[in-house]
Parts: C-alpha cells; structure tokens; sequence
C-alpha cells in the first residue's frame, strides 16, 4: 500500500482492511467524511494492489458541501496508478448539488456514491449495511477554508442511531478524532471499541496521541427483525433472463454481468434495440421544475450515469457528443428554481447568451431560454450494442416470449408454439408495451402463492420523427447545437452518408389511432413544430417536407413508447417474498436514454445488498408497485 498521509494507513489497518474483504464478492465501505479523499484513494490502491479482493467495491462518502476536486486531485498525486482515472473524473465532478451522486470507476466495479448535505440525513437514506466504517469525528470545516472548524459537531446521540441503521452485526469501525462523548454513544449502541495508536509523525494538533479507534458492531441484543438497516441477504451470481433488448433491457444486463451474472437477453426482433431505442439520434437533458420536483432529480442523478458510460464505452463525435443543449421554454413553464445555488448552474443556466443570429432570427421572445451545459446527443443504438457486448451477455433474438412459467427453483420461458427458449433462476421484464400482456397471462395461470404486484396503468404511444441529410448551405441556418422545447431538432449527427439533422417526434396514443400511420401527415406536424421552435431552420428545411415526399431525401423513423401516468419508470419486484425472483425495469418513455441506467443500478443494488445510487426517499419514485391497477 502507497503512503497516504500520516494516519491513513492505520485507518485501513483499524478497519481490518486488507483482509477482511478476502474472499467476499463485494464489499461495502462507508465513509462518513470525504475531506481531501486520502482514505479513498488509499482503499482504492488497497484493493487494486489486492489479487484476493472483492470483484465489487462500493464506497459511500459524506460531504457536507461539495468537495473541491483540487483537494482530491493534490490527493491523488501520491497515486500514480489511478492518476488517469482521477484526472477522468475532472468532468464529472460537477453539479454536486445536495444528494447523491454515483461515479463508476475501474470499468464500474468501483463504485464511489458521494453524499452531500446534512449527516444525519444522508444516513436515513441510505439502504444498506455497511462491512467497513471510517468515521471521522472531527471538526467540519466551513465552506471558504480548509481548516476552520464549524462551532459544533455532528455526531450527537441521533447521528450514532442513523450510524447503527447502516450497520450489520460485525461491521468493523474504524474512528479518528472521537470525543469521549462519542465514544460513550457508541459504546452504548453495540460497538465494542479499542484504541488504536497513531503512526508518531501523525501532527498531534489535529489527531492526538490516540487519534484512532476500531471496535465492532456486536450489541449484547437481539437486532429486531423490522431493523431497515438489515436488508436482504446479497443474492449469489447465476442466470438471469432478460425479456427486451432495448435501453431498458440492456441497461439491466450490463449492470448484472458486471456483478457476475450470466445474462440472456431475450428480443422478438433479430437484432437488438428493434423498437423504441432504435431511434437513430436521442438527446440527454436534464428536466427542470419550478419547485426542483422528483422528475428533475432523478434526471439528473441518472444522466450523470449515462454520460460516464456513453464517455467509456462509446466513440465521441461519432456515436455521440456533449453538445450541450438549448431548452426554448415555448410552453411557458416556469425556468429554474428561485433559489437555484451555484451547483446547479453547472446542470442547467438561463441561455440567452446563446442565441447568436442568424440561426436564431424569428425565435419567439418572453419565454424562458435554458442551457444544459451536461446535455448530450447520443445513438441509443450504439450504447445498447455496447451494454450488449459486455462478457457475460447472450443476446438471443427472434424469441418471443409469451409465457412464463415456474419450473422448481426457475422461471421457464416460452414462446407462442410452447418452445422452451430459456430458463433461469431469476427474469427481468423490460419489453415495454408487451409487459402487461406477459402479466395477464401469467396471472390467469399463476401457480399456487405466487402473488403479482399490480402495477399503474400503462399507455403506448407511437411517435415519428423526421430526418435528412444536410444540403449544401443548410448548415448557416442551422443552430451549432441541438435545440429542444416545442419538439426538437439535432442539427449534426454523423452517418456514412454524411452529417444529418432530426427533427421531431410527434405523439399520439397508439390506443386512439388505429390503422394505417399517415407519415406525411406526422411530417407536417414535425414541420409545423419546428417552424415555431426554430423559424430560420423551418424556413430553410421546408422544401424537403412539400409533396410529392417520395421525392425529396426526408426519411421518417417510428416506434411505439411505453409510458406510466407519471411519465416515470417501472422498476421493482412483481411477485412477494424475502427474496422475490420475477422483476420489472420498464416504461422509460421518453426518459429510456436519461433514467435506464440508473434503474438498473438501482436493481442491482437491491440484488446485491448493495449502496443505492440514490436516496431512498427518491427511488421511491420509480417503484412499480407505486399505485393504480394493471
């Protein structure tokens, strides 16, 4: 191990690491104040430097502001080995408003979730039970320096009761600075404590001559059973079915086979992203509420996981690009929040400054103009196909699935002819506007005790969007970036056949509309849309959208969205039980390229036992079982 400041070392030592983690799949640490990130970055070295370690690391940090990255960066210094990923992560580390935040590092098997606001908070939301604690006890330093203490701690006897909630008998703690106070209220908690010397070089006005502290978790009581900090055991790697091959599906798979899964990924069509994620060019953009709402936080806590995926596994400026986006409020929606603090403007600013003539003569005025700085082009296609292509993926297509039925310990999967196409212990449904019929049929002939989550009303709506190629002098009357509000319009997308543009979608329920689409008709309407969102670009695309459409180069793409009333995703368990087999990661809408990962971390999450990438009171949100009936 590297040397990480004078007590770091001993940190680890104190919280039995490296050899507690030895033979463990996963390991859970929780720090509750990141500082400078010593201890971070010293784990981090620990458990690559450790052939025998965990296959996954998760490591939970409390921040009670945002950390400045310089701070981490200087930290970092001593660590040559994970330079690369820090200096990676100089994009990412903004936009830390209060919450959580979860960063994907060593190919995402190093997950670091950074908390930020009020201790006692952030530990009620937390969903999990940690196997190592670093618990500093010092001073909070205030917002302007780094070293001037706050007038009072945090850890009162309510801070130890949210401690113990993210604590299994026998997570070992490894304390700095602690108060005798404090070590009487977590004495009186169930942890068995012992001092620990600190190296003699250790600066003894900051840390004491016993400056550290390990001890156990073990209470001489019994833990009730209710105890939300004891979450279901970690299920064990095997064979998981996947019903959908698109954003949602895939997400899903990927995020399991990380973890050791062996995943088949079932698809009627014979290729992947057949439906609603074939669309040829998507855009990523946070959703923003007068009043900050649950939509427009689990937007941003699940670009943030996109981008650090389409940023790994996808080739910038060809299969997508940070671009930035434009928001032309032409609903009259109200902008930012009133109080919208300076991390956010990292997220989303007013944007008029980005409107420079001529590409914007004409735009409507008196309307809120928003720039989200974050916000990205992207073909969902190609992160499917990469998600897809992870070890441990089978992808099989041309199998639809029509039922499901128990076979002992597994789900066996058929199609219309009663064809065996897979079993496995465990299946996700994630095919979208076919979820409800899989679960009428599973219903009516469900075996004995199986009960089914009845889930919201689902609705599908079929969209089309338009699209060419760009001509000789269509590019001046064109924005530099995507534009999005009344419709939207990606002005430069890269194809073999040159740089295209994508306007659209239009909405209808698919439920109303029966029989033929009329395409010209949906033209018009993407016409119309983007003539009042951007007139110039209207103006000058107009001709492509005139009769006879057979010949101009205007294509058309459509597909079918699966949306809730809510215009959230379905995401949880559908049959009861401790450890509950039959799951949902579905109805991503228009959201599938903003939430879809996010859900599957959130359900591997709960495989696992593991840190949620969000709080508990947010993922609330997304539950499939949240009301109505289906």
């Amino acid at each position: 191990m590297r040397p990480a400041g004078p007590v770091t070392p001993a940190l680890l030592r104190t919280g039995g690491l490296p050899e507690a983690w030895r033979g463990s799949n996963s390991w859970r640490i929780l720090d509750t104040r990141l500082n400078d990130g010593q201890a971070f970055l010293a784990t981090w070295q620990a458990w690559r430097d450790d052939a025998p370690g965990p296959r996954m690391l998760h490591y939970v940090a409390l921040a009670p502001q945002a950390p400045q990255f310089e701070r981490l960066l200087r930290s970092a210094a001593q660590y040559p080995e994970l330079r690369t990923q820090i200096e990676a992560l100089a994009g990412q580390w903004s936009g830390l408003l209060p919450g959580f935040h979860r960063f994907m590092l060593q190919e995402g098997r190093l997950l670091l979730t950074l908390c930020i606001g009020d201790t006692q908070t952030l530990l009620r939301e937390q969903q999990f039970s940690a196997d190592t604690v670093y618990l500093d006890a010092s001073p909070t330093p205030s917002a302007t320096t780094d070293t001037a203490p706050a007038p009072d701690l945090p850890w009162d006897r309510w801070c130890v009761k949210a401690l113990v909630r993210c604590c299994r008998r026998g997570t070992r703690i490894a304390a700095a600075c602690a108060s005798p106070e404090l070590r009487a209220a977590l004495s009186q908690s169930g942890f068995e404590l012992h001092e620990a010397t600190a190296p003699a070089h250790s600066p003894p006005e900051r840390h004491g001559p016993h400056a550290l502290m390990g001890g156990l978790f073990n209470p001489h009581w019994a833990l009730k059973s209710t105890r939300r900090a004891l979450p279901a055991p970690a299920l064990a790697p095997g064979h998981c079915a996947v019903i959908g091959a698109g954003l949602a599906g895939a997400s899903v798979a990927a995020a399991l086979a990380r973890r050791g899964w062996q995943v088949t990924v079932l698809d009627a069509a014979p290729s992947p992203a057949a439906a609603a994620s074939g669309l040829p060019a998507g855009l990523m953009l946070p959703h923003v509420s007068a009043d900050d709402s649950p939509r427009s936080r689990l937007s941003r806590r699940g670009m943030r996981l996109m981008l650090q995926q389409a940023d790994r596994l996808l080739q910038r400026g060809q299969d997508w690009a940070p671009s930035g986006v434009l928001e032309h409020r032409l609903d009259k929606s109200p902008g930012l929040p009133a109080a919208w603090p300076p991390e956010g403007l990292d997220w989303s600013r007013p944007g008029a400054d980005k409107l420079t003539p001529p590409w914007c003569d004409g735009m409507r005025t008196g309307v809120s103009t928003l720039w989200h700085a974050q916000g990205a082009w992207i073909k969902p296609e190609r992160i499917v196909q990469a998600w897809l292509a992870q070890g441990g993926v089978r992808f099989q297509g041309q199998a639809s699935v029509a039922r499901l039925q128990r076979a002992g310990h597994d789900w066996q999967l058929f199609d219309a002819a009663g064809a065996l196409l897979t079993s496995a212990s465990h299946v996700v449904l994630a095919n979208g506007a076919g979820l409800m019929g899989l679960l009428a049929g599973l219903r009516e002939h469900a075996p004995q005790g199986l009960q089914l989550a009845q889930l919201p009303a689902l609705q599908a709506l079929r969209g089309q969007v338009s699209w060419a190629l760009q001509r000789e002098g269509d590019a001046a009357a064109l924005p530099p970036f995507p534009v999005n509000g009344m419709g939207s319009l990606i002005p430069q997308v890269p194809l073999a056949e040159g740089l295209a543009w994508f306007a659209g979608a239009t909405y209808e329920d698919e439920a109303d509309h029966a029989g033929p689409v009329d395409t010209a008709a949906h033209h018009q309407e993407n016409l119309q849309r983007l003539k009042t969102l951007l007139p110039t670009a209207g103006r000058a695309l107009a001709g492509l959208f005139e009769p006879p459409l057979g010949s101009t180069s205007l294509q058309a793409w459509r597909q079918t969205r699966c949306v809730a009333a809510d215009r959230l995703p379905l995401l949880g368990p559908l049959d009861a039980g401790e450890t509950p087999t039959l799951w949902v990661s579905s109805a991503m809408g228009s959201r599938g390229l903003t939430l879809a990962m996010l859900c599957a971390e959130l359900l591997a999450a709960q495989w696992h036992a593991e840190p949620w990438p969000l709080e508990a009171s947010l993922a609330a949100h997304l539950l499939a079982g949240r009301g109505g009936a289906g």
